[in-house]
């Protein structure tokens, strides 16, 4: 006979033991008290420093805003630890690692940070609010995180849940490189301060994330809203100096400030009000720029000496530099525009021969680019710089 077949028969003709522990498991203690209630509960203070002692802010970037900016990154967009490094040891506040449009793995981002935890904090652009774009960006030592395409308070909320960690966030303690090795001695510990040290940044890019930016910039949580020169044109059909263009911006802008949380911009705007952050060129730009500069400075200390014939470069290497830079391969239009319109009114007024160069360089752009080619001879001729093809 089974074993529970056996039990079953003892427990029908003795009626006794067996019968009153099967009543017994079926009871449910606690019947009579209150369901636990989770918006109910206290927190605990586990994670609190000790009475009397303030959060120490060891983010250098979150310094930098806590001072009122200006708050300056860096942006990366290639894998190699050693060009990291360079950028990150350049002066940058943070270095914007690109994760929403370059094919970079975790790892790859993980050996970087892990190289050059510093000077410049390490952040990057997540492809989407997420639990886990963003909880693999702060594991492995993210202090800057930038969410794009932000449309909805649900989205902004959902970025601050898996960036703090409770009872502000929902982000999980998972360990990783950053709290057990790159932060690991941070003063007052990595769990207990890291709700006031992380930056946490919002990017408003469509029409739908400026409608909604002045309910999103009040969450708690929110460090700035970053207006996106790039997208809020190709979402709105128009561009920089544009009366409906410029509306956008400004409404981005007041919904940070009103908030009391800070306005980020492009660095070419760092002249424009409100805005206190800023994301600089990328470090193809800057190493195009770079070798410029100094082959600039080479020819002119050459001359200096009186040796070799009078080189052909002069100030309009730089600018030059910038298109190359900034148009070569068109990331942001705007910016492309704005090298274009930079370059065109800088040689204005200058000899034939650097006039020549500009105009050979721009028609290179508009070669490589046919869809930008009417736009970008539009703004060269407004600038005084005419372009026939």
């Amino acid at each position: 006979m089974k074993l529970t077949t056996m039990l079953a028969a003892a427990a029908f003709a003795g009626g006794g033991l067996l019968a009153g522990t099967v009543a017994d498991a079926g009871a449910q203690p606690g019947q009579d008290s209150e369901p636990f209630r989770a918006a109910e509960f206290d927190f605990g203070t586990r994670f609190a420093l000790p009475d009397g002692l303030a959060p120490e802010i060891w983010n250098p970037a979150k310094r930098k805003l806590v001072a009122g900016g200006p708050m300056i990154g860096g942006t990366v967009r290639a894998v190699d630890p050693r060009t990291y490094c360079a950028m990150a040891g350049a002066g940058y506040d943070f270095i914007w690692v690109e994760m929403q449009h370059e094919a970079i793995s975790w790892e790859q981002v993980a050996r970087m940070w892990r190289t050059c935890p510093g000077p410049a904090a390490p952040g990057a652009r997540v492809a989407y609010a997420d639990e886990r774009e963003i909880q693999h960006a702060t594991d492995m030592g993210a202090l800057v995180v930038v969410v794009p395409t932000v449309d909805s308070v649900e989205e902004a909320q959902e970025a601050v849940d898996w960036t703090y960690f409770p009872p502000l966030g929902r982000r999980s303690f998972g360990g990783g490189q950053g709290p057990r090795e790159m932060w690991t001695g941070v003063p007052g510990g990595y769990r207990q301060t890291w709700n006031d040290n992380v930056v946490l940044i919002l990017m408003i890019e469509t029409l739908e994330g400026v409608e909604n930016a002045r309910e999103i910039a009040r969450i708690p949580g929110v460090s700035a809203l970053f207006a996106a020169s790039g997208d809020l044109g190709n979402f709105s059909g128009f561009g920089e100096g544009d009366p409906e263009y410029e509306a956008l911006i400004t409404e981005v802008a007041d919904a940070a400030v009103d908030a009391g949380i800070h306005a980020c911009a492009p660095l070419r705007w760092a002249n424009r009000p409100s805005f206190t952050c800023f994301q600089a060129a990328t470090e193809t730009a800057n190493i195009l720029r770079g070798a410029q500069a100094e082959i600039q400075q080479a020819e002119q200390r050459f001359r200096g000496t009186g040796g070799g014939a009078p080189a052909e470069r002069s100030g309009t290497a730089a600018l030059l530099a910038e298109l190359t830079a900034q148009c070569g391969a068109i990331t942001y239009e705007a910016d492309c525009h704005a090298a274009v319109e930079s370059a065109a009114s800088g040689v204005r007024n200058a000899p034939a021969a650097e006039r020549a160069q500009v105009v050979r360089r721009l028609r290179e752009i508009m070669g490589a680019h046919p869809n930008q080619a009417a736009r970008i001879g539009e703004i060269a001729a407004g600038a005084g710089l005419a372009i026939t093809r």
